[in-house]
């Protein structure tokens, strides 16, 4: 077949397949083995430090001189509403308490959230070839510092409204991210209800509003999907699930161990871990939270407030109280290098549109 060449010309790679940048799951290797098969990895570094951003950047410039993306949240950050600080320490207390978690109560006076404008400056100076970001649009100063440095930018949108305010900011491709998707939610705007739709009918209304590039993203992991996304008018997609239980996924053991046993109906979205809506395998934490009837504080102030929770649960190896973000196809995750489940995508795409002998 001929492959769309939209990306690939634009992104000089050859495929037009982009590895989901999946913060706590992507290392450094993944990123690497997709850029070296021919796709665009993609670095996660939403909410990391500058120094720790430039690390993970040199790791992966370590192992490829291919083009990759490096990912951002773009989010704003917000104040802190000690009342619901508190009231959820008291109730992650009592569950580490009952359940022997670890948990420390922490002085959320002292919480450091970084923004993505610290990190700007670094990828300007590393010539990162894509910038892509999610929770909102980075402010005009940044993407013209972006633009300007030759930084092609990828957004994401969960409706036709994000869509079309990307665009308008003069975003060069937006990810068209459906309900089937795990992880984080992209969604940004306060002035809309949550959408929830499916890759099926996102694409196609996105397409027909926007003049730039679209890349499919949710419920994507093989051959017929990644052709199901082209006929609805995207040009490329953004795969994540499948490469969950790669080598090179950070993926606690128990996770991808559950991976093949769970369902489609296995996942919900939920803000307990973080305070942001997100999609992840069903476990006791987030049953717990639903329980408690707590208002949950917003993302980050949540994540932070989780987080020794969660790294504790992960180093012990229990996957019912740390998340589990997977999306609605996170059953067909393979255990293979995450090149050979590339490879596989290919090959399953163009052995259906075989060349003319």
């Amino acid at each position: 077949m001929t492959w769309d060449q939209t990306i690939p010309v634009r992104l000089n790679i050859q495929y037009p397949i982009i590895q989901a940048p999946m913060l706590g799951i992507t290392t450094p290797g993944m990123v690497v083995a997709i850029a070296e098969a021919g796709g665009l990895g993609s670095l996660p570094v939403g909410g990391l430090s500058p120094e720790t951003t430039l690390q993970l950047i040199r790791k992966v410039k370590a192992g490829t001189g291919k083009p990759f993306a490096v990912n951002l949240f773009t989010h704003d950050i917000p104040a802190i509403d000690i009342n619901e600080t508190d009231a959820m320490q008291d109730f992650l207390e009592a569950l580490s308490d009952e359940h022997y978690l670890g948990y420390e109560r922490q002085d959320v006076a002292g919480f450091k959230f970084h923004t993505y404008k610290e990190q700007i400056e670094i990828l300007v100076r590393e010539n990162i070839t894509a910038v892509s970001f999610t929770f909102g649009i980075p402010d005009d100063e940044s993407i013209a510092q972006l633009k300007s440095a030759g930084i092609l930018l990828i957004g994401t949108a969960t409706s036709v409204k994000e869509a079309l305010l990307l665009e308008s900011k003069g975003i060069d491709m937006i990810v068209a991210q459906g309900i089937e998707a795990g992880g984080h939610r992209g969604s940004f705007l306060d002035d809309e209800p949550l959408p929830q739709v499916g890759t099926l009918a996102l694409v196609p209304q996105i397409c027909d509003r926007v003049t730039i590039p679209v890349i499919a993203a949710g419920g994507i992991y093989n051959g017929v999907t990644i052709r199901a996304a082209f006929v609805l008018g995207a040009v490329g997609v953004q795969i994540g699930s499948a490469f969950l239980a790669s080598p090179e996924s950070s993926a606690i053991p128990a996770f991808k161990t559950a991976l093949p046993g769970s369902t489609e109906t296995d996942s919900e979205l939920t803000r307990a871990f973080s305070g942001r809506w997100a999609r992840g395998l069903r476990n006791s934490f987030m049953e717990a939270m639903a329980n408690s009837g707590l208002q949950i504080p917003v993302y980050p102030v949540q994540n932070s407030l989780t987080g020794k929770l969660r790294a504790y649960a992960q180093q012990k190896d229990k996957m019912q109280f740390t998340s589990l973000w997977a999306g609605q196809a996170a059953a067909q995750a393979k255990p293979w290098p995450a090149a050979d489940i590339f490879n596989d995508l290919v090959r399953q795409v163009e052995a259906a549109y075989p060349q003319p002998a």
